[in-house]
């Protein structure tokens, strides 16, 4: 049986350490982006939740070798880092603004000016899902499609809030325990997705 040409083998060490990283400076600010792959395809930019990086973000997407491969065989890939989200970011000054919402659209736009890309597709997760819809919406022309990973369509709630505080208490004082892991499975693969009666396999990095 012949091999298909539609798959590409990939060095998944590769993925990570043979990335080509560019400071572009902005008006609200530096921004990391992690260059992968060939120039001339079709460009795909990624952009990560809060306090997170391509790195902690989609490692489990690149990793997968059927994912990465069939990625990279199809796109030039844009990893784009918030400021001061980048790997070995020093700690943010508390004199520095925090940039808003829109200026971190307008951060994008100065990012695809920068490489001189056209229309792009668009993949992020949690808050950068909602960053990169806001930027779709605003700029309709840059964008081709969207890939939406448990996206923020609104403002959170007191629930959500409080949720979020338990969560981080619970990390900090015990780690990544069976409740834990538990309660992120419910987060984000809630009812009718995920039921406590369905097994789910667990990452041993978890």
């Amino acid at each position: 049986m012949e091999d298909s040409t539609d798959s590409i083998a990939v060095d998944m060490e590769t993925i990570y350490l043979g990335g080509k990283e560019h400071v572009i400076r902005t008006g609200h600010g530096c921004v990391s982006v992690i260059l992968y792959g060939d120039e001339e395809k079709p460009p795909l930019i990624t952009y990560p939740d809060v306090a997170l990086n391509h790195m902690s973000c989609f490692q489990g997407l690149f990793f997968s070798p059927e994912a990465a491969s069939l990625l990279l065989h199809n796109f030039c890939i844009y990893h784009i880092t918030p400021p001061g989200h980048e790997l070995g970011a020093a700690s943010i000054c508390p004199d520095v603004p925090v940039p808003s919402v829109d200026d971190l659209c307008d951060q994008i736009l100065e990012v695809l000016n920068h490489f001189r890309l056209g229309a792009v597709m668009c993949m992020g997760a949690m808050a950068g899902a909602y960053l990169l819809t806001l930027f779709a919406i605003r700029y309709r022309d840059r964008v081709t499609g969207l890939i939406l990973i448990s996206p923020l369509c609104k403002a959170p709630s007191w629930t959500e809030w409080l949720y979020n505080k338990l969560m981080s208490n619970l990390l900090y004082y015990y780690g990544m325990c069976s409740l834990s892991k538990e309660c992120l499975l419910q987060r984000y693969f809630r009812s009718p997705w995920y039921s406590g009666n369905t097994r789910i396999g667990y990452c041993s990095s978890m």
